[in-house]
């Protein structure tokens, strides 16, 4: 499979509390080229033996935002509880997926602006029913605490670009197994350990106690970022088809973001900067203090619609992303700086 093809069928799976469907597959992909074992609740951690013990830690979250089930009423009408960032405006009239005793399809509802006395607000999740359809059956297979996600499948726009579900931060884990499978078979100057993290939606939890059991020398945080588009100021965002956004930051190692765009002018790969005047709100901030201290830098996918069904991205900036990155793996990252 190409990137697209790894990146469509992340999309197309779930990841949300025991809901482990993407974590099955990518962690099925990664032991193709790496020593898998399983850490956390969904996340999926890959060595890569190079042959020095100096490693580098590559993080992407493999947790989406999605929803949990707070009541079941005697219609088969649901009230949910936001799990991550939801952007409740984007609701109503939306599909979703129930995962209860069995997958459910059920949708948001929406009053008919036929009937609707003017714009309909909303300030708070639970005032926006799910529709199972189901009736009184509902209560027979959906349970208080199981989990929702959205729908929509992934496709493909003009050009280079694609829009889709969860690619916060499947994107991320898409570059990673392709990374992975570049390397297979390479005599690498340093050792890897790709960590697929749990819970960033809901705090970093994940690669806070991920970071700490790999105990890495340096490290990589691959998340997305905000993308160019309507109503964005260009000095808060990346360019779509512009390449990988290579972050600097106070909290971020300077000595890697500059070997990082060194690599890339290089090699002539696209890239681009992402400044930041403090956290990152990737989990390179915890990364970065896990234990002693882990000298880390972020690279971000510039991502249009961001925490929606309809993120998108350009193929372009992700294969960016897999050319630096497997440079800077070759090159022995700060070990030969």
């Amino acid at each position: 499979m190409d990137i697209k093809d790894i990146l469509f069928s992340l999309s197309k799976k779930d990841a949300i509390g025991t809901v482990t469907e993407a974590s099955d597959f990518a962690r099925e992909i990664l032991s193709e080229y790496a020593e898998v074992k399983k850490g956390g609740n969904l996340s999926v951690v890959g060595f890569i033996k190079g042959k020095s013990d100096y490693t580098i830690l590559l993080d992407a979250h493999i947790d989406q935002i999605g929803m949990v089930v707070t009541d079941v009423d005697s219609e088969g009408f649901l009230t949910v509880s936001n799990s991550g960032g939801i952007d409740i405006r984007a609701l109503p009239a939306r599909a979703v997926t129930v995962h209860g005793k069995e997958k459910i399809p059920a949708v948001f509802c929406s009053t008919p602006p036929h009937l609707s006395k003017g714009e309909a607000e909303y300030t708070d999740i639970a005032d926006i029913k799910l529709d199972t359809g189901l009736g009184k059956k509902a209560k027979e297979i959906v349970s208080v605490g199981d989990y929702v996600t959205f729908s929509a499948l992934p496709t493909s726009l003009s050009g280079d670009l694609v829009t889709g579900r969860s690619f916060d931060d499947r994107s991320g884990v898409a570059c990673f197994l392709e990374v992975a499978k570049r390397l297979a078979g390479k005599e690498l100057p340093i050792s890897v350990a790709i960590l697929l993290s749990d819970g960033e939606e809901l705090g970093m939890r994940g690669a806070t106690t991920a970071a700490f059991d790999i105990n890495a020398d340096e490290a990589i945080a691959l998340d997305v970022s905000f993308g160019d588009g309507i109503g964005i100021s260009e000095n808060e965002c990346g360019k779509l088809n512009k390449g990988a956004m290579i972050g600097v930051s106070p909290v971020l190692c300077r000595e890697l973001s500059d070997r990082l765009i060194d690599l890339a002018e290089q090699n002539g790969i696209k890239y681009q900067l992402e400044v930041m005047g403090g956290k990152t709100g990737t989990n390179a901030d915890v990364i970065s203090v896990s234990r002693g201290g882990v000298k880390t830098c972020t690279v971000s996918i510039p991502l249009r619609n961001m925490h929606t069904e309809v993120e998108t991205l350009s193929l372009q900036d992700l294969n960016s992303v897999c050319d630096l990155l497997e440079k800077y793996i070759m090159s022995g990252g700060l070990l030969n700086a």
